[in-house]
């Protein structure tokens, strides 16, 4: 016969589990009740178990995707099987901060959820626990990963394919709202002499100087990327060709009275710039990059150093 003091212990042991664990649990029934709020939500909400059992999960949290996780319980409580929800579908269910917001790699956590069917001693299913697992550091790695595949290692500007992702995306939105928008290509000056003459160390440099001032003179909404070798590109978000022209006048003469310092060797260099205001309906973004790239030839062709519109070379 089994001694009822080991079943209690047994019941001891596992409250404590449940109560420790480092995941969130949550036990609710078909009305959405709370039933069960482990250690893990008290420590992240700041609400004691005997603050929220017996209340509606919707109107304690009313920040909770509703109809979202409204949808995920029926299908469990229809089916009878588990669902799952991964940061990567949805960043968290509950807007939790993060365990090291101060020294951790993101402010809010991210999570991964399992709905778990909770089946009575008679087979029915009337509750379901909801499982919440703390996957920041995890996703913000693969986030930052995925993040440094679309950056240039040397200027840390987006490179070629992603920039052009985000022009083309730029195009379309232009294209429907009948906004302007403007790109710059910038192509810098006998950079084949800088390398000859100083090293590609050197030139490294100049290209690193050159994506700083690029990032200190651009809007958080404006699009900077390394289109080339020693080429690069801006798109100015609803900008026109007058204010895009002094834009690049003065990032030209910033760019022309800035020194580059290599090996106690003083380097100066200079760039060429087209600009092109975004084609007309019925073109694409693939266009709007050889009229930049004409205007910037023909500021390169007739003496480097100039800020070219492409309105000014169409008619030649």
């Amino acid at each position: 016969m089994s001694d009822p003091t080991d079943s209690i212990g047994e019941l001891h042991w596992l409250l404590g589990i449940i109560q420790n664990v480092d995941v969130g649990l949550i036990v609710i029934d078909r009305d959405c009740t709370i039933r069960l709020w482990n250690g893990f939500m008290e420590n992240h909400s700041g609400k004691q178990p005997g603050e929220v059992t017996g209340k509606s999960i919707f109107k304690l949290l009313p920040d909770v995707p509703s109809d979202w996780l409204q949808s995920r319980l029926d299908s469990v409580f229809l089916l009878k099987n588990s669902a799952f929800s991964t940061w990567q579908q949805r960043k968290n269910i509950i807007n939790f901060k993060s365990y090291r917001p101060i020294t951790g790699k993101s402010e809010t956590m991210y999570q991964d959820v399992t709905f778990l069917p909770l089946s009575a001693i008679n087979g029915s299913i009337d509750h379901v626990c909801i499982i919440i697992y703390d996957v920041t550091e995890m996703a913000v790695d693969e986030l930052t990963l995925a993040e440094m595949g679309r950056r240039d290692g040397l200027t840390k500007l987006l490179n070629r394919t992603a920039w052009e992702d985000q022009l083309s995306s730029e195009y379309n939105r232009a294209q429907r709202s009948g906004s302007s928008s403007v790109l710059l290509m910038l192509d810098i000056d006998h950079f084949k002499q800088v390398n000859d003459s100083y090293g590609h160390q050197a030139g490294d440099d100049v290209l690193r100087t050159l994506s700083e001032l690029i990032r200190e003179t651009t809007r958080g909404a404006d699009i900077a990327g390394r289109y080339g070798d020693e080429e690069f590109a801006i798109i100015l978000t609803d900008t026109d060709e007058e204010g895009a022209l002094i834009y690049a006048e003065r990032l030209r003469e910033m760019i022309a009275a800035t020194t580059v310092t290599h090996n106690q060797q003083n380097i100066q260099f200079t760039v060429s710039i087209g600009i092109a205001e975004n084609p007309a309906i019925g073109s694409d973004h693939s266009q709007w990059i050889e009229n930049a790239d004409n205007a910037l030839y023909y500021a390169k062709e007739h003496g480097r150093n100039q800020s070219m519109l492409h309105s000014s070379i169409s008619l030649d």
